[in-house]
């Protein structure tokens, strides 16, 4: 890293790397604010001891006599035990690296296919051995992790890092992104919660469905079969929409959520698009049919089947609009795990 043009720049830098390892709390910008103003009035003292501005060595010098930003922010936040505070924050970022960003989308793109294929496409055995699997796996993984940093911070493996580190090599200011706004959130949290009311309604209610035509279309029993599936995705799509509100901090939530509903939907509709299809025996099950009052109504059986094919239609649509959103989606995952890479690698500039 070259010297920056503004030597007052470094405190920058310097707070900037500090909030990467701060936990993400409410006590953060206060933290950040009185650390920032401790460190100016060191430089000023400094200057007024020299007679002129410091220069970017002498503020670096305040700096490194401060300490690394990972060791600062640790000392800073909250006290933890088993961990030291100088190998918490690196504990804590390669436990949340490993358990959400490299265990759920292996487990999701490869353990998962692999189950459904032991399983002989049985997918609910599938669905069930994979989150087994993936909670064992988080397990092991943490107990691991965990066991590995408490070794190290008994032995104080950990000991030469403060002499280590360069406050001229921290990264350049990064550009503050503007925070999304919570109202598509809010909008979305409303409207999954009016959603899963329609449906638990339905049953009861047929005419919620169906409006005037209630008296001479009825749901076909196909809808018995996947109920209870569809039931459970609206309250998936519910509770993300619950977390994203409550935890804005978890900014890997938001699409790694919505790439497991749109993936949950995807195969929903497959085996009810199955379901619906023309069986060995020539007949299909239809999605509505005629009422009892009016079943022998030729008018209303071809009305029927109108609606039939037109709600197959439109699965059909939905599923393939489903395949396309998988993909933008899971483009969506990968650029934010390349993202946190790229942080990762810039603090482990810190290090050096």
């Amino acid at each position: 890293m070259s010297k920056p043009g503004n030597p007052l720049e470094l405190v920058d830098r310097y707070l900037q790397a500090v909030r990467f390892w701060l936990p993400k709390t409410q006590r953060q910008e206060e933290i950040l604010a009185e650390l920032g103003e401790d460190l100016r009035s060191q430089i000023d003292a400094r200057e007024e001891e020299l007679g002129r501005p410091a220069n970017a060595d002498e503020v670096a010098e305040i700096l490194k006599r401060c300490g690394p930003p990972m060791v600062v922010a640790a000392r800073l936040g909250p006290n933890n035990h088993l961990i030291g505070p100088t190998l918490f924050p690196i504990y804590w970022f390669v436990l949340k690296m490993v358990l959400f960003w490299i265990m759920i989308p292996v487990f999701v793109f490869i353990v998962g296919p692999v189950n459904v294929v032991n399983s002989g496409g049985n997918w609910g055995t599938a669905i069930a051995s994979t989150i087994g699997n993936l909670w064992s796996g988080w397990f092991i993984a943490a107990g691991t992790i965990t066991l590995v940093f408490a070794v190290l911070e008994r032995a104080h493996a950990h000991a030469g890092i403060e002499c280590k580190w360069d406050p001229l090599k921290l990264p350049p200011i990064r550009r503050q992104e503007k925070k999304p706004s919570l109202a598509p959130t809010v909008c979305e949290l409303a409207f999954n919660v009016f959603g899963l009311i329609w449906i638990l309604l339905l049953p009861q209610y047929p005419w919620l469905l169906f409006g005037p035509a209630k008296n001479v279309l009825s749901a076909g029993p196909i809808w018995h079969v996947f109920y209870v599936p569809v039931v459970l995705i609206a309250v998936f799509a519910l509770l993300r929409s619950t977390i994203t509100l409550a935890r804005p901090q978890w900014e890997w939530f938001p699409p790694t959520a919505q790439l497991l509903q749109t993936i949950i939907s995807m195969v929903i509709l497959r085996y009810m698009l199955a379901a619906a299809g023309v069986t060995a025996t020539g007949a299909w099950h239809p999605f509505v049919v005629v009422s009892e009052s009016v079943r022998n109504s030729a008018q209303y059986a071809h009305v029927a089947a109108i609606v039939n094919v037109s709600v197959l239609i439109g699965l059909t649509a939905s599923w393939l609009g489903f395949s396309i959103a998988v993909v933008v989606q899971t483009w969506q995952v990968l650029r934010y795990l390349d993202k946190r890479v790229s942080s990762a690698a810039e603090a482990a500039l810190l290090l050096r």
